[in-house]
């Protein structure tokens, strides 16, 4: 029971119970997702004491409850049991015993977008392989493939439709001996477009949106027997916090762990708030579970998710009194945030205690939760990255106040400022988005400006997508041409580049500590990695002793496998990736000191300064 009004949620009379039932989903398709009958509402007392009132339809002679008399007498504790009931049982009464276990049954995922796609695909995963399911990366030998899908631009949603009509055109070919191929779309897609994609299209058998992966094995149930099945449904509580993620991550280095789930902020050109659903944080005991298991696995890398990772409050944990929410200076939300519970600062903390010899990212946060505090326990501690996330999105304020962002140019720049001052060598990345509604060319020269004046290591750019639901598509108009909107983005590439090449020029003669990740798509013969600052890092697989480095390696280094910490010193540069020579293995505890070692073997003609 959510508190939004659907257009596909109706409330319908029962003649043989004598109420109403709630039938959630377009009714054309079966089974209703959601089913209470007179005797569950009295269980779960959402009827008080107080009498509903009852609107009669004098066209159908039928009386109904309105679905927002339901919501009013729906207290948090009632929407809680109602969820652990529908959790603690698989067995529903129109479908066998057995019809929800995927035994023999092989399942293929597709993820496209985000990294917390990526977590959901494990999520997923976990919930089909304890019924039976068996994972395939060949969608020629799958029964069901799986498509965990991106909303937050119209190119992204343009290569799922693209991919579901190839989908579909293997499935007709499929021989009639065969199991049926059985398509689904997950995630941020199949909650925006689901009325497209079930309906108008007719090009999917399964949706579920992020908040229903719990309910997969019953709708591939449905599906199995010819019907279409959809749960789309945004929950206020689901973190899955007890659902332990699958990592297929390669060669199992680095793994992605999800703390939060929603976003509050209300930017209005953004989906999110509409296809995730609002903020709710994963308790702090669920999250360094995983952190531990993770870390016995060999796990060296640990990335925490969330579409506003840095504002992280764990309000199970309202016994511990809290202060006020503290933002950076200069920013402001559109939401009250709530007192109490655990916040990011805590959190992160205790993560990063857990073990020293794993290095710690977050992603991707918003730059109104960088308090000093926060900033102050990264420089802290060895194993949380010296890496920031800072999405900007324009340098015009006009824009920004348009955006709703909550901050101006000003007070960004100040924030940037502070976090170089607190934590010396930061990389910092962002995000800019070319052509919003209403941008003019003083505008856009003021969002240069500002690439120019921060200098980035990383960025991510795109032009302007409208997206429905949004603020921006309810009240502003696209009105930048697509040409102007290109035109913008080319620029803004090539002075972020042109920055980028700068900043990571200064990393040339430096020593870098190296997690290595795997071999190098364009050669065999090289390895790559990522430094404390996420910048790609190639280097040759094998290495001689006084590589032409200026300073001696090891000339009997054990080989360089994927996990190893190394050392590497930098010959080279460009906006994307630096290039060197290993030196030798190392671990997090003892890079520091090995770096001390090799800078006294430099050059006499050498300036360069040395990090790990």
């Amino acid at each position: 029971m959510g508190q939004r009004t659907r257009p596909d949620t109706q409330l319908k009379a029962d003649p043989y119970l004598g109420c109403s039932l709630l039938l959630v989903g377009p009714l054309s398709t079966a089974p209703p997702r959601c089913l209470l009958s007179a005797s569950s509402l009295k269980q779960h007392r959402i009827c008080c004491s107080r009498t509903f009132s009852v609107q009669s339809n004098k066209r159908s002679g039928v009386e109904t409850f309105n679905l927002s008399d339901f919501v009013k007498e729906s207290s948090n504790e009632t929407r809680r049991a109602i969820n652990n009931d529908l959790r603690s049982t698989d067995k529903h009464a129109y479908l066998p015993d057995d019809s929800d276990i995927g035994i023999s049954r092989t399942v293929c995922f597709e993820t496209y977008g985000c990294q917390m796609n990526v977590n959901d695909t494990e999520i997923a995963w976990s919930i089909l392989q304890k019924k039976g399911y068996q994972r395939t990366s060949d969608v020629a030998e799958a029964d069901v493939v799986l498509l965990v899908t991106c909303s937050i631009r119209e190119k992204a949603e343009q290569t799922i439709w693209n991919r579901l009509r190839e989908l579909t055109a293997m499935k007709k070919k499929r021989l009639k001996t065969r199991v049926p191929m059985k398509i689904g779309v997950l995630g941020c897609m199949a909650e925006r477009l689901k009325s497209e994609l079930l309906e108008r299209e007719k090009l999917v058998d399964v949706l579920a949106g992020p908040d229903a992966y719990r309910d997969l094995p019953r709708l591939l149930s449905v599906a199995r027997g010819g019907q279409q099945a959809s749960n789309v449904l945004l929950s206020l509580e689901e973190t899955y916090a007890d659902v332990m993620p699958v990592h297929r991550s390669l060669h199992g280095h680095g793994a992605f762990v999800s703390i939060m789930r929603g976003c509050d902020n209300m930017c209005s050109y953004c989906v999110v708030p509409f296809t995730r659903g609002r903020e709710r944080s994963r308790p702090v005991a669920s999250v360094l579970e995983e952190v531990r298991i993770l870390s016995e696995q060999g796990v060296k890398e640990v990335t925490l998710l969330g579409q506003n990772v840095n504002s992280y409050r764990d309000m199970s944990e309202k016994q511990v009194a809290g202060p006020e929410p503290s933002l950076s200076r200069g920013f402001r939300t559109v939401y009250r945030a709530r007192p109490g519970g655990l916040r990011f600062t805590d959190l992160l903390d205790r993560v990063s205690l857990i073990d020293p010899e794993m290095r710690i990212r977050f992603t991707s946060p918003h730059p109104k939760d960088f308090p000093d505090e926060v900033l102050q326990l990264i420089e802290e501690r060895d194993n949380i990255c010296k890496q920031l996330h800072l999405p900007a999105q324009s340098g015009s304020n006009r824009v920004l106040q348009a955006m709703r962002r909550g901050y101006t140019r000003e007070a960004y720049l100040e924030l940037v400022r502070n976090i170089k001052r607190l934590i010396p060598g930061v990389s910092l990345s962002s995000d800019f988005i070319a052509g919003f509604c209403g941008e003019t060319e003083e505008d856009h020269l003021e969002t240069l400006s500002v690439i120019r004046d921060v200098r980035y290591n990383v960025g991510f750019l795109f032009a302007y997508s409208m997206r429905n639901k949004t603020h921006a598509f309810h009240r502003l108009q696209d009105d930048v041409p697509a040409e102007v909107k290109q035109r913008r983005l080319e620029e803004l590439i090539a002075v972020f580049r042109e920055e980028a090449a700068k900043v990571n020029a200064e990393l040339v003669g430096s020593i870098q500590l190296v997690l290595v990740e795997g071999e190098s798509k364009r050669s065999d013969q090289d390895l790559f990695g990522r430094n404390d600052g996420n910048l790609k890092v190639i280097f040759p697989r094998q290495e001689e002793g006084g590589h032409n480095t200026g300073i001696s390696t090891d000339a009997n280094m054990a080989p360089i496998n994927p996990g190893d910490y190394v050392l590497v010193k930098i010959t080279s540069a460009n906006s994307q990736s630096l290039r060197g020579h290993a030196l030798c293995h190392t671990s997090l505890k003892d890079s520091v000191k090995l770096v001390s070692v090799y800078c006294h073997e430099r050059l006499p003609d050498s300036s360069s300064q040395y990090h790990a």
